[in-house]
C-alpha cells in the first residue's frame, strides 16, 4: 500500500510539472511571436488604424470573459459514474451561454455604431461574434482532457491557435495594411482550435442520455464566472487608477513594467492553478490529499520564489539588454511588482482548492476581497507616486491573499485530522 501511494504521488508530481512546463513553454512561445508581429504592425499601420483595431479587440476580450462560465470545472471534478450526464448538461449550457454572449457582443457593436460613431469597429466586433459558434463544439472535449490530466495537450492546442493567430496577423498586415488584418485572424483560427480539440478527445453529445441537474452546475459556474470577472477587473482597473491619478506617461511606464514583469508570472500562476485543479479533485484518500497539497505548496514556493528572485535581481540586466536604455527608469517598478509573484501563486492554489471542494462561491468572495483591497491600496499609494502605487497593489494583494490562504490552510488541516480519526 505504501509503495502504491508513493507511486501515485510521484506520478501526480510528474504530471503537475509536465503541465506547468507545457503552459510555461506555450506562454513563452506566444510572447516571442507576439513581439515579432507587433514589429510588423508598427511598420505597416499608422496609429489611427491600430487604435481602431485595438478598440475592437479590447471590447472583444472584455466580453469574452463572460463566456468563461465555470460549468466546465464540474466535468473535471465529476465522478466516473456521473461524467457522461455532467458532460451532456455542460454541452447544452455551453451552447446556450455562448449564444447569449454573442447577442451581448452584437448589442455592444450596435452601441458603438449608434452612439459613438465607430462604424468600422462596430462591423469588426459584430463579425467576431462568429467565434462563439465554434467554442461550444470543443469545450466539453477540452475539460475532459483536463480531467484526464492531459494538460500538455490542452496547452499545445491553445498555443497552436494563438501562434497561428499571430502569424496570420503578421502575414495579412504585411500584404494588406488594414485593421481587418488584425481582427480577422481571431475568427479564422477558431476552427483550428475546434478541430484539434475534437481530434484530441473523441467525445460526442448523446441526446438519449439524461443530463445532470442544471441548477447545481449553473450555480457553481456562476460563482467561477464572478471570480474571473473580478480578476479581469483587477487586471484592468489598475491601469485606469494610474492614468487618473498620475497621467498617461506614468501609465505607459506601469503598463510596460507590468507586462515585462509580473504579467508573465501572473499568467504562470493562473496556469499553475489550472494544472493542479484536476489533482485536487477526487483524491484517493485523505493522506494522499494532505501529501498532495503539501507538495503543491512546496513546489509553488520553490518555482515562484525563484521566478520572483530572478526578476528582482536580473531586471537591471535584461531590461536595457532586451527592451532598450529608454526603459531603464522602469526597473524599480518591475522589481516592486515582481514581489507579488508568490502571493499570486498562493491565491491560485487557494482558488483551485476551493473549487475542488465545491466551494466556488467562497472563492468568489475571496476574489472580491483581493480585488477591492489591491485597488484601494493602489489608489492610496498613487497619491504619492508611481512606485508607491505599485507598492500598494503588491501589499494589498499580499495581505488579502495571505489572510484567506492562511485561514483555509488551518481549516483544511483541521478537517483532514478529523477525517483521519474517523
Amino acid at each position: 500500500m505504501t509503495i502504491a501511494t508513493t507511486d501515485n504521488q510521484s506520478s501526480s508530481a510528474h504530471s503537475i510539472m509536465r503541465g506547468l512546463l507545457a503552459f510555461g513553454s506555450a506562454e513563452l512561445a506566444n510572447r516571442i511571436v507576439r513581439i515579432l508581429v507587433v514589429i510588423v504592425i508598427a511598420r505597416q499601420l499608422v496609429p489611427e488604424l491600430v487604435g481602431v483595431a485595438a478598440l475592437t479587440l479590447s471590447l472583444f476580450e472584455l466580453i469574452r470573459v463572460i463566456a468563461n462560465i465555470g460549468v466546465g470545472q464540474k466535468i473535471i471534478a465529476a465522478s466516473d459514474q456521473s461524467l457522461e450526464s455532467v458532460c451532456n448538461a455542460a454541452y447544452r449550457i455551453f451552447w446556450c451561454w455562448c449564444m447569449l454572449v454573442a447577442a451581448i457582443q452584437l448589442i455592444a457593436a450596435g452601441a458603438l455604431f449608434i452612439f459613438f460613431d465607430q462604424g468600422l469597429a462596430a462591423q469588426m466586433l459584430a463579425v467576431l461574434c462568429g467565434v462563439y459558434f465554434f467554442m461550444p463544439g470543443g469545450l466539453v472535449q477540452c475539460f475532459r482532457l483536463m480531467r484526464s490530466k492531459k494538460l500538455p495537450t490542452v496547452a499545445r492546442i491553445g498555443a497552436t491557435q494563438t501562434i497561428a493567430d499571430h502569424l496570420l496577423t503578421g502575414l495579412l498586415v504585411f500584404f494588406w495594411p488594414n485593421p481587418w488584418a488584425i481582427v480577422l485572424p481571431k475568427l479564422l483560427t477558431a476552427p483550428l482550435w475546434l478541430i484539434l480539440m475534437r481530434r484530441a478527445e473523441s467525445w460526442s453529445f448523446d441526446p438519449g442520455s439524461a443530463p445532470a441537474p442544471y441548477r447545481d452546475m449553473l450555480n457553481f459556474g456562476a460563482a467561477i464566472l464572478v471570480t474571473d470577472i473580478l480578476l479581469a477587473l483587477r487586471n484592468n482597473l489598475d491601469k485606469l487608477i494610474i492614468s487618473a491619478f498620475l497621467g498617461v506617461s506614468a501609465l505607459g511606464s506601469y503598463y510596460f513594467a507590468f507586462n515585462a514583469g509580473i504579467g508573465i508570472v501572473g499568467a504562470l500562476a493562473t496556469a499553475f492553478g489550472t494544472v493542479i485543479y484536476p489533482h485536487l479533485c477526487n483524491p484517493d484518500g485523505h493522506r494522499q490529499s494532505k501529501d498532495m497539497m503539501q507538495y503543491i505548496i512546496a513546489a509553488a514556493l520553490l518555482i515562484f520564489g525563484m521566478l520572483t528572485a530572478a526578476q528582482f535581481f536580473l531586471a537591471p540586466i535584461y531590461v536595457p539588454l532586451i527592451f532598450g536604455a529608454q526603459w531603464v527608469h522602469a526597473i524599480p517598478l518591475i522589481q516592486t511588482l515582481s514581489l507579488a509573484g508568490i502571493p499570486l501563486a498562493m491565491g491560485a492554489i487557494a482558488s483551485a482548492y476551493l473549487r475542488a471542494i465545491d466551494r466556488a462561491s467562497l472563492d468568489a468572495w475571496c476574489g472580491l476581497c483581493v480585488c477591492i483591497l489591491a485597488l484601494v491600496a493602489m489608489g492610496i499609494g498613487a497619491q504619492s507616486g508611481l512606485i508607491e502605487a505599485a507598492t500598494g497593489w503588491v501589499l494589498g494583494t499580499t495581505m488579502a491573499v495571505g489572510t484567506y490562504t492562511l485561514i483555509l490552510a488551518i481549516k483544511s488541516q483541521l478537517n483532514l485530522k478529523e477525517k483521519a480519526h474517523v
